[in-house]
């Protein structure tokens, strides 16, 4: 395997690699064995990464970060090690649908609210023929459920595990469990369940070509307001880490 392309952006690494590229990289890994970690990461993970010295590990201990963000590749670009594009989570999981279809490999789906990964389950099959669903369900990550679904994901075996618990959550429960389940590939996923569900609509093309596809979102979930206050913080840190470098 050729030597990984980083970009570290506020001390957390990104995958310099195109769309193409990227799924190239998970199909070798769903058809590889062992245990992959996959992260998609935007600049809310990054932001919360800098007081989160714990989950900002497990981000750069990741074998596959993707940056999930038009925020991500602005950043790295800036810092002269440029990502050529966003990787979005919600299309690769789509992609990833597609692949395994044709594979025969088998995909489980974790998290979400409550029947939204059995719905999301029924989208992809419909729209990929022959795709083998191991299991949904939505659970959560808390200690006291860890061993039952633990147990539940090594029964059914899947290839490719989706976790949507959102951030820190999601990547810290595969980080932890992985070992254990040893699926070939664990993604931590965010809302894509919601999407590909349809419980939220999508971006326009149009908006997500602009990097504007988090105000959209927004118009459809006003409480994450909170969470977007971590954007123009992140665009003044990369700017100062820019600014830093060049005196350098």
């Amino acid at each position: 395997m050729a030597e990984r392309l980083i970009a570290t952006i506020l001390g957390v690494r990104i995958d310099r690699l195109s769309v193409a590229e990227a799924l190239a990289t998970l199909e070798r890994l769903a058809l590889d064995g062992g245990a992959h970690h996959v992260v998609t990461v935007n600049p809310e993970f990054i932001m919360l990464a800098q007081q989160d010295r714990a989950f900002r590990e497990v981000l750069n201990a990741a074998d596959l970060s993707l940056a999930d963000g038009v925020g991500v590749v602005w950043a790295s670009r800036l810092l002269g090690q440029p990502v050529p594009e966003r990787v979005a989570g919600v299309d690769t999981l789509r992609a990833l649908a597609r692949f395994a279809a044709g594979a025969h490999l088998r995909v489980f789906l974790l998290g979400a609210g409550d029947g939204v990964a059995e719905a999301a389950a029924r989208v992809l099959q419909a729209q990929n023929p022959g795709l083998e669903i191991a299991g949904t369900y939505a659970g959560s990550p808390a200690p006291e459920e860890e061993e039952a679904i633990v147990s539940l994901i090594r029964r059914t075996r899947p290839d490719i595990l989706f976790v949507a618990y959102g951030a820190p959550r999601q990547d810290q429960w595969i980080a932890h469990t992985q070992a254990r389940l040893r699926v070939p590939l664990a993604m931590g996923v965010g809302g894509a369940f919601d999407f590909i569900a349809g419980v939220l609509r999508r971006a326009p093309r149009w908006m997500q070509r602009l990097g504007i596809e988090w105000l959209y979102r927004l118009v459809q979930e006003p409480q994450r307001w909170r969470r977007m206050v971590a954007l123009p913080r992140f665009a003044w840190r990369v700017l100062f880490q820019a600014l830093e470098r060049g005196r350098g």
